[in-house]
């Protein structure tokens, strides 16, 4: 299996600068994730600075290796921190994305814009069967993330805190 550092990769966007996550992003990922947020998400907000720290320490060697990027997007003007895309399994041919924005800037059309800068990356890197797109059931502008990149749902998923769909969303060349 050829490993590739992944932590140089860009997929920068007009509006966004994406870029995998580096220690520097810690505070800043940590202070978005509140319980609103993750309610459609499979993980709930770590109590410390210290706790997370231990979470996010365990995405660099996985960056490093090219098992999967861990995206950290920011406003191109301000820089300020809008949120994190993923992409999972990179070494499948059905890797996985996800997506979350923080709180104060959901409706500007940003989730969709990592996801799909991300999709198109991949798509042109490691030409993907199709990328799986597991989302709440409930969680309909993530939802739309997917439909609008042509995802279809094939299916469902067991999660203790929410019904989940999973989508295939066709590469994007």
């Amino acid at each position: 299996m050829i490993h590739s550092d992944l932590s140089q990769c860009r997929v920068n966007t007009d509006r966004l600068l994406i870029a995998p996550f580096t220690a520097a992003d810690a505070d800043d990922v940590y202070q978005a994730i509140t319980p609103t947020l993750t309610r459609f998400m499979n993980f709930e907000p770590e109590e410390s600075p210290e706790a997370f720290a231990n979470v996010w320490q365990t995405w660099l060697p996985l960056i490093r290796e090219g098992e999967e990027l861990i995206f950290v997007a920011r406003l191109r003007d301000s820089k300020e921190f809008v949120g994190m895309g993923g992409l999972h399994d990179l070494h499948n041919t059905t890797p996985e994305l996800g997506i979350w924005v923080k709180e104060s800037l959901h409706g500007n059309g940003y989730g969709r814009e990592i996801v799909h800068a991300m999709a198109v990356w991949a798509s042109e890197r490691y030409r993907p069967r199709h990328f799986i797109y597991p989302v709440a059931e409930q969680n309909v502008p993530s939802r739309r993330i997917a439909e609008s990149l042509g995802g279809i749902v094939v299916g469902r998923r067991e999660n203790t805190k929410y019904d989940c769909v999973v989508y295939h969303v066709p590469p994007q060349l």
